[in-house]
């Protein structure tokens, strides 16, 4: 399969310290009931055992490390809206009203209010791959696929990793019907066209939305990291 993507450079995540103070001013301790000198010291005790608080580059584009709160805490439907791309919030598709019915598949997330993903990458490189040839391609270099909330998580702190032509899917996530099997849509972060049910208003704002499970799409990569830790 070819290679169409420029895996352009994102610029660095702020420091794990940095990172607390702005889930701390976008008001995440109130939605996820984590006090925010708890975020604080998490971000404080990280740094002190990572040596420098951005952890290790990974080489692919982004690296270093970023703080989460697990998706238990801090749900996509509540994080969405605090994205920013210029003056647009972000918002939800308002064909997928079950977005938090979408839980980690075939990744585990450390059992914590506040942990870590390292190696951050956008898979640029992907693009025009379906989530379906993209996954074991992952797991094949060692690479975990970002859930949902890991991807939104991602762009508060680092908004670069969003640009037009070079967005990503969330494919740790996925949504387990009643009957056991999976649903054929996958979660993705990208950019509104203010097209169709979106509105006019939106255009250019960050959106949550899903794609197939077989589908490929030219604009989208797969967001990963090299792993998860407490």
């Amino acid at each position: 399969m070819p290679d169409t993507s420029s895996n352009a450079a994102l610029p660095a995540l702020p420091p794990l310290t940095d990172q607390a103070e702005r889930l701390i001013a976008l008001g995440v301790p109130e939605l996820a009931g984590i006090p925010a000198d708890e975020i604080r010291a998490y971000a404080r005790s990280a740094t002190a055992g990572t040596g420098s608080g951005t952890g290790d580059d990974s080489g692919t584009g982004a690296g270093d490390t970023l703080l989460a709160v697990h998706p238990d805490r801090a749900p996509a439907s509540a994080l969405t809206p605090l994205l920013r791309r210029g003056d647009k919030p972000g918002f939800v598709v308002v064909d997928m009203p079950d977005v938090d019915d979408f839980a980690p598949a075939g990744v585990e997330l450390p059992d914590s209010a506040l942990y870590l993903v390292t190696g951050l990458d956008r898979g640029d490189r992907m693009a025009n791959w379906s989530p379906e040839e993209a996954l074991p391609a992952l797991g094949a270099e060692g690479r975990t696929p970002l859930v949902l909330g890991e991807g939104i998580h991602w762009v508060l702190q680092q908004p670069a990793a969003l640009e037009r032509n070079h967005c990503f899917m969330t494919i740790g996530s996925r949504l387990r019907k009643a009957n056991g099997t999976l649903d054929a849509r996958t979660p993705a972060i990208w950019i509104s066209n203010g097209t169709g049910r979106d509105g006019r208003e939106r255009r250019d704002a960050p959106k949550v939305g899903w794609c197939w499970w077989g589908n490929r799409h030219t604009w989208l990569g797969f967001a990963s990291g090299t792993g998860r830790g407490e």
